[in-house]
């Protein structure tokens, strides 16, 4: 049995680090660097990033993100580089600028350094990019040589973010350790590339402790314009514990069904982390999980104001066989249903959704 574990070479994490980051990335001894950046971000703390590069003594080049996140404009930036003096790639925002920098960087060789501006989801850490076409349908998943080599996550600015998102990276990591201790039982292939390691599993767990502890604290004082220490914890859960968790640890129902999911129109005003919560809940269901564990979880989503039911997903009134249609996507032979460690049909599926929707819409 070979265990894989990957991560980024350097995770951090403060208030103030959007200042930082010249000195960050001038210990990669480089003769410049190039920023990929969210307009938001641009626009509101484009000044501080440039600020701290001319403290560093680093030219750089800020590149505003236009368009989507897709091959076509990948190479344009990649071809823009060519002949130039950047040493290094930055991503600076939310998932499409950071997928595209991640891009980037596989494609040029150059070494990338993430900066996630919210903690919606755990993909800041890992070691692929989800590419687009121009018009927004998704193309392909590009698997990267590596995972980034610096992650830098200022909690002042993601504290900022619409506390909605800070729920939804709550709901993506809250499928973490339930996954990763599927993947532990089947002996699953993680995405890594081999079993889950004991400190995948480790940290999937803590996944889950950080979110169960502090995840309605933090979105509480978020809501309150606070960084607290309690938005610190869940900054690390959604963005690093779950980022390692999923990817040493392992994919399985939850991710699949959160896949389905997404063949019903409704769903689409749904954030990812939002699809995640209500599938894990019907992983849940799927396992036979004690009653303690199921309420505990769903009692967690409920004070983060996650979905537990089909109504608060949209899907109330969506016909029986539409369901079944989402159930037999999420048994898709390419997805991570094959990661649980039993056989699962869609009909399984389909019966689980029902379970669960029954189950919290009576509490």
């Amino acid at each position: 049995m070979t265990q894989i574990i990957c991560s980024p070479a350097k995770y951090i994490q403060g208030k103030g680090e959007l200042k930082r980051l010249g000195a960050y990335c001038a210990a990669f001894e480089v003769h410049g660097a190039y920023a990929i950046v969210d307009p938001f971000v641009l626009a509101n703390y484009g000044e501080d990033v440039t600020g701290s590069f001319t403290a560093s003594g680093l030219p750089l080049v800020q590149r505003e993100f236009a368009g989507e996140c897709s091959m076509l404009q990948v190479q344009q930036i990649v071809d823009e580089l060519q002949g130039g003096t950047a040493g290094i790639i930055l991503g600076i925002g939310g998932g499409k600028t950071l997928d595209t920098a991640k891009a980037v960087s596989r494609l040029s060789g150059l070494p990338v350094v993430i900066v996630p501006t919210v903690a919606s989801s755990d993909a800041p850490c890992s070691a692929l990019s989800v590419l687009y076409t121009e018009d927004g349908k998704l193309d392909r998943y590009l698997p990267l040589l590596h995972s980034p080599d610096m992650v830098v996550a200022d909690v002042d600015i993601i504290a900022k973010a619409p506390p909605r998102l800070l729920a939804a990276g709550m709901g993506d990591a809250l499928s973490t350790y339930f996954e990763a201790r599927a993947c532990r039982r089947s002996g699953a292939v993680t995405h890594a590339g081999g079993n889950g390691s004991i400190a995948a599993y480790t940290m999937a767990r803590a996944c889950l402790d950080t979110l169960l502890h502090d995840g309605a604290q933090a979105l509480a004082d978020v809501r309150a314009g606070e960084a607290s220490e309690a938005v610190e914890h869940i900054v690390e859960a959604n963005i690093y514990l779950s980022g390692i968790g999923f990817e040493s640890g392992g994919l399985a129902a939850a991710h699949a069904i959160h896949n389905g999911l997404t063949v019903l129109p409704e769903c689409r005003q749904l954030l990812h982390g939002e699809k995640v919560a209500f599938a894990t809940l019907v992983q849940l269901e799927l396992e036979g999980a004690p009653e303690f564990e199921i309420e505990e979880a769903a009692s967690f989503c409920r004070s983060v104001d996650l979905p537990v039911t089909l109504e608060a997903m949209g899907l109330a009134a969506v016909e029986p066989e539409r369901l079944m249609l989402a159930a037999v996507a999420a048994c898709d032979p390419d997805g991570p249903m094959g990661n649980m460690p039993f056989a699962v049909a869609p009909e399984d599926v389909y019966s689980a959704i029902i379970a669960a929707d029954r189950r919290h819409r009576g509490n």
